[in-house]
């Protein structure tokens, strides 16, 4: 359940205490038809992450990684901004178009790695390193960004890094993996938020090890969250949309994709003719979902649109905080041609 004390912040009201419009939808209804009417008629938006259920992903306007979605979200000249994702990253569109109505279909969708970083306890940490700057990944809510310097995203992170001036100290949050891989390729020491994704966190080394006996000729690919034993095993590791990118341009024709399993849908797309074989994790799963990223669904989707519910409002003494480190972000991107 979406926490309570934040019913107030991001507009709800009692008829939607359960984070999302919860009314029936005609079983006859061509979604995919309504939701193109709707776009047009109130002059929309849908920008959906990867890792989102793949009938979304085939309606939305744009599909990208985090970096790319704030990028679209900065330069849309749309009236209302559909965040199929999790709500940091509508708190990211929020941040970048205060003017901007953005709705998301179910606020429930959270981010494991951005709770692992509670905003008072960083506010301490961060206390006890008056030297350092904060550089903190895209994956934290709007407080943790307020109280950093820099964003950065697993797609920039690196270029992030080498823009600081190399005798300045560094705090990087909320993801330890993450910071260890960019030390490992920067060289540079940085002070780690123990925090983790629970998705990139959960893939098995033993069965990834067996599994990639069982197929010799498949490459296998890994995102910068996953643990380090696990990046010691990989061919490649990159973002999600790096992830993607070498799939299409390997001459390659199988890869085992350490990421959450979303993707798999646009990598299929990309290049039909190959095989792609979901990293397995450490459970009885075959796959490795993340549940926050699968509350969203094309009804939720349908609602949202229709009833411009649930909005995400954000008090304007935050936004205002959190807009510059994001803006830092966006111009070394630019700077760096990402």
């Amino acid at each position: 359940m979406f926490p309570l004390e934040l019913w107030y912040l991001y507009g709800m009201s009692e008829n939607l205490s359960a984070g999302f419009i919860n009314v029936p939808v005609d079983p006859t209804l061509d979604l995919f038809a309504e939701i193109s009417r709707l776009k047009k008629q109130k002059n929309a938006i849908i920008l959906a992450h990867y890792y989102q259920d793949p009938d979304i992903q085939d309606v939305a306007d744009y599909i990208g990684d985090s970096l790319g979605l704030a990028q679209q979200a900065e330069k849309t000249t749309a009236s209302m901004i559909v965040f199929a994702g999790v709500h940091f990253m509508a708190e990211t569109a929020k941040i970048l178009n205060p003017d901007k109505k953005v709705v998301l279909p179910d606020l429930r969708a959270g981010c494991s790695l951005a709770d692992s970083c509670p905003p008072e306890a960083f506010a301490a940490f961060k206390e006890k390193h008056p030297d350092h700057i904060v550089i903190s990944y895209i994956n934290c809510t709007a407080a943790i960004k307020a109280m950093s310097d820099i964003i950065c995203t697993s797609s920039n992170a690196i270029s992030v890094v080498n823009s600081v001036p190399k005798d300045q100290k560094i705090i990087f949050a909320p993801d330890k993996n993450l910071g260890r891989y960019i030390t490992q390729k920067t060289g540079r020491e940085m002070v780690l938020w123990n925090g983790a994704c629970m998705v990139h966190e959960i893939f098995s080394f033993e069965k990834i090890t067996k599994l990639k006996a069982k197929h010799p000729e498949a490459k296998f690919i890994a995102h910068p969250e996953c643990e380090e034993a696990v990046l010691q095993l990989a061919d490649f590791i990159g973002s999600t949309t790096g992830l993607l990118n070498y799939t299409i341009n390997s001459k390659d024709q199988s890869f085992i994709v350490a990421t959450e399993s979303g993707i798999l849908h646009q990598m299929a797309k990309s290049s039909p003719e190959k095989t792609f074989i979901p990293a397995p994790p450490n459970n009885l799963c075959a796959c490795n979902d993340c549940p926050h990223m699968k509350l969203n669904t094309l009804e939720k989707l349908y609602l949202c649109m229709q009833y411009e519910q649930p909005e995400l409002v954000m008090e304007e003494s935050l936004r205002v905080k959190a807009f510059q480190p994001i803006r830092r972000m966006l111009d070394i991107s630019a700077k760096a041609g990402l």
